[in-house]
C-alpha cells in the first residue's frame, strides 16, 4: 500500500463501509484485523490509522485490543464506537456500561472547535449502536461532542487522535463522508492515489498468479456478481474458464432459458447447462430453517461442481461472484465481524469442497462491482440488473419449499418486476422482489370464500447493500401490483409491502 488509510476490524458490521468511502474519495484504504501486529501494519505506510466499531465490550475479559503503541506513532488516528472505547480505555480514560444503550438515529451537537468537524452543521443526526460509553476522557483529551452522552467525540490534537462514538461511515449519519473526509485529506493529508480501474489491472495479474496454467470453472448463475466475475476471468485466462449453469429449480421465471440465450448465445460464453432441479427439491424436502436450507444449497452446489469438474480435464479451481456484503454477513474473513447469516457462497461452503476458491470481487461492494462491469464492457442492462441470491427463491420461500410454491412465487414476482419496468421505477430502486409467507389467511374472490397463501413485496434502495431503506413506491403502482398478483396468480389473496430499513432488518426474509 502506498500511503493509504488502514481499517483495523475489530468486528464492525460496517468496517468494510468506512473503507468504501475512502475509496470513493480516491484514496486507497485497507481492512486489516485487530490481531495484526503493529510492525506490520506500519510496513504498509498508512497516513491514517481508523479503529472501526464493533460488537465486544473492552470492559470484557478477552475484549480486542490494539498495541498501545500505535497511538505513539505521529500517525493520525480515529476510533469510530467501540474504536473510541478502547482509546479511551487503553489511555487512561473511564468506560463503563450506559444506562441505556443508544441505538439508530440519535442528534448529535458539536460543542468544541475540531478540525474532524471542519464546515459542519453544530447539530446534525448520527447513526449509533452501542451500549457502553465513555464517562471520562484520557489525560489531554477534550469533548468535542454529546448526544444521548456527553462524551459522544473526543480529541487530542496535539497527537492527532480523534474519536466518535457515531458511526460516519454509514448513510444513516448525516455529513458522516465529509467528516471522514476531514479525517483523510486535512488530518492526514491523504493524497488521491486509488482508482476502480487499479483493481481490474491487479485482479487480472492476481488471478492469472493464483491459477496458472489449471482450469477454472464458474458457478454462472446469470446475476451482475458471476457475470462481472465471469467476463474478469475471461479476460484473465481465457479458454482455462468453463461457466456452470446449475438450474436449481428456485430461479425466477424463465431464467434458464434466458442465461442461455444471453450468455450462450449472444456473448459466445463456454457454459455447461446441469440441470439439477430434481436434485435440489429432494434436499430442500421437509426443511424450514433458512440456515439450513442455506447450507444444503450451498452443499448441493458444490456437489454439483465437483461432479462437473471431474469430467473436466486440469481443473483445480471453482470460482464464484462473491462480493464483500456476502463476506462481512457470513464470517470474519479479516477480523472478528459478527456473523448475521451464511451466504451460499460462504458459509454454506463444506470442509471437503475438493476444488480451490478464486473469488475476484470479494473485496467490492455491489456498486463498484456495476463499476468494474462498465468497465470491462458488460451492457448496462446487465450490470444493472437487481441482485438476485444464490439460494434463490429457496431463502424467498418461507417455511418448506415446494414446487407449488415455487410456481407460485415465480408468477408472482415476475409481475411485480413487470410493473416495476413498465412505471420506470426498475432502475430507481436497488433491488425488489416478492416473498411467499408460510401464512394463509381468508378472502372472497367473487362469490366464493378463499383461503390462500399471503405475499410480500419488498423494494429497497442503497449504494452499498450494507445499510437500505425502503423504496417509496407510489401508492398507485402499488395498487396495480397487488391487484395484478391477486387476480392472475392463484393461490395467493393477499399482498401487503415491506416497509421495514436495513438495520434492523435485511433486505432478504431468510
Amino acid at each position: 500500500m502506498d500511503k493509504g488509510i488502514v481499517i483495523i476490524d475489530f468486528g464492525s458490521q460496517y468496517n468494510k463501509l468506512i473503507a468504501r468511502r475512502i475509496r470513493e474519495a480516491d484514496v486507497y484504504a485497507e481492512v486489516v484485523p485487530c490481531t495484526m501486529p503493529l510492525e506490520e501494519i506500519l510496513s504498509k505506510n498508512p497516513v491514517g490509522i481508523i479503529l472501526s466499531g464493533g460488537p465486544s465490550s473492552v470492559l470484557q475479559e478477552n475484549a480486542f485490543v490494539i498495541d498501545k503503541a500505535v497511538y505513539e506513532q505521529g500517525i493520525p488516528v480515529l476510533g469510530i464506537c467501540y474504536g473510541m472505547q478502547l482509546m479511551a480505555h487503553q489511555l487512561g480514560g473511564k468506560v463503563q456500561k450506559g444506562v441505556k444503550g443508544e441505538y439508530g438515529r440519535s442528534q448529535f451537537h458539536i460543542n468544541y472547535k475540531s478540525s474532524l468537524f471542519h464546515n459542519i452543521p453544530q447539530k446534525f443526526d448520527v447513526w449509533m449502536s452501542h451500549f457502553d460509553e465513555v464517562a471520562a476522557t484520557p489525560e489531554d483529551f477534550v469533548v468535542i461532542g454529546k448526544s444521548g452522552i456527553e462524551i459522544a467525540a473526543m480529541q487530542n490534537e496535539d497527537k492527532k487522535l480523534y474519536a466518535v462514538q457515531f458511526h460516519p461511515e454509514v448513510y444513516h449519519t448525516q455529513h458522516g463522508t465529509e467528516i471522514l473526509h476531514n479525517f483523510v485529506f486535512n488530518i492526514c493529508q491523504a493524497e488521491k492515489n486509488w482508482k476502480l480501474e487499479n483493481f481490474v489491472e491487479h485482479q487480472i495479474a492476481k488471478i492469472r498468479e493464483q491459477v496458472g496454467d489449471k482450469n477454472v470453472i464458474l458457478g454462472l448463475s446469470g446475476g451482475v456478481d458471476s457475470s462481472v466475475a465471469g467476463v474478469l476471468l475471461q479476460q484473465a485466462i481465457g479458454e482455462q474458464l468453463t461457466c456452470i449453469f446449475v438450474d436449481t429449480g428456485l430461479l425466477r421465471k424463465d431464467e434458464a432459458a434466458q442465461v442461455m440465450e444471453t450468455y450462450g448465445k449472444e456473448m459466445n460464453m463456454n457454459i455447461v447447462h446441469v440441470d439439477a432441479k430434481e436434485d435440489f427439491m429432494q434436499a430442500l424436502s421437509g426443511i424450514s430453517d433458512p440456515e439450513e436450507k442455506r447450507k444444503i444449497i450451498g452443499r448441493r452446489f458444490i456437489e454439483i461442481f465437483d461432479r462437473e469438474a471431474e469430467k473436466l480435464d486440469n481443473v483445480d479451481f471453482l470460482s464464484q461472484g462473491t462480493i464483500y456484503p456476502d463476506v462481512i454477513e457470513s464470517q470474519s474473513v479479516k477480523g472478528p465481524s459478527a456473523t448475521i447469516k451464511s451466504h451460499h457462497n460462504v458459509g454454506g461452503l463444506p470442509e471437503y469442497m475438493k476444488l480451490q476458491l478464486v473469488e475476484p470481487l470479494r473485496e467490492l461492494f455491489k456498486d463498484e462491482v456495476r463499476q468494474v462491469g462498465e468497465a470491462l464492457g458488460i451492457s448496462k442492462t446487465q450490470v444493472m440488473r437487481h441482485p438476485f441470491p444464490g439460494p434463490g427463491l429457496g431463502i424467498r420461500i418461507l417455511g418448506e419449499v415446494n414446487a407449488e410454491k415455487i410456481e407460485i412465487l415465480q408468477n408472482a414476482d415476475a409481475i411485480f418486476i413487470e410493473e416495476l419496468r413498465n412505471a420506470g421505477w426498475y432502475e430507481k430502486v436497488s433491488q425488489a422482489f416478492v416473498v411467499l409467507l408460510p401464512v394463509k389467511s381468508v378472502g372472497v374472490m367473487g362469490d366464493e370464500r378463499t383461503y390462500a397463501y399471503t405475499a410480500v413485496i419488498r423494494s429497497a434502495d442503497t449504494t452499498d447493500f450494507m445499510t437500505a431503506t425502503w423504496s417509496r413506491l407510489p401508492y398507485d403502482l402499488l395498487d396495480k401490483i397487488s391487484s395484478r398478483i391477486i387476480n392472475e396468480v392463484p393461490g395467493i389473496n393477499r399482498v401487503a409491502y415491506d416497509i421495514s430499513s436495513k438495520p434492523p432488518a435485511t433486505i432478504e426474509w431468510e
